[in-house]
């Protein structure tokens, strides 16, 4: 097992039919694994804890996970936990989240999005998500390991 666990997640939200998706990319060394997934009726802010929360629950407990995004909403997730006024909606994602972190220690940066780049690869597959469940209802997959090959990861297999 790895030291440290790199996850890139990206979200996107289509106001207009309130539905959203989310994707991400988890590397442990050298190996890969990614899902992507969105809901119906939605806020930005839901998308984004969701893919989150999927994201850190794919990660060993008791390690060091470093987050990357381009969403100011997924960096910003921990500092709304700790502020003085409590979330008041999706609590039971907030629950969720509280529950993933407090096994890890984990990091959260902003990072733009360049081409054949994991936060592009994660941005594709998010936008795939929401246009399925703006059609289809909500859902989550595997992002199958030959697409994973493709997601720009240093270090990773290809």
């Amino acid at each position: 097992m790895s030291d440290i666990i790199r996850i890139w997640i990206e979200t996107t939200h289509n106001p207009a039919f309130r539905s959203g998706g989310w994707a991400y990319v988890l590397a442990e060394g050298r190996a890969l694994l990614g899902a992507a997934g969105g809901e119906r009726t939605a806020s930005p802010e839901r998308v984004a804890l969701a893919g989150l929360v999927e994201a850190l629950k794919a990660a060993p407990a008791r390690v060091t996970v470093e987050v990357r995004s381009a969403s100011p909403l997924v960096v910003a997730a921990p500092q709304r936990m700790a502020a003085r006024e409590p979330p008041t909606e999706d609590l039971e994602l907030w629950v969720q989240l509280g529950t993933a972190l407090k096994d890890r220690s984990v990091s959260f940066a902003r990072t733009a999005s360049a081409p054949k780049t994991p936060p592009a690869f994660a941005a594709a597959w998010a936008d795939l998500a929401r246009d399925k469940v703006k059609s289809g209802g909500a859902f989550r997959a595997a992002i199958p390991k030959i697409n994973l090959g493709k997601a720009g990861v240093p270090d990773a297999p290809g």
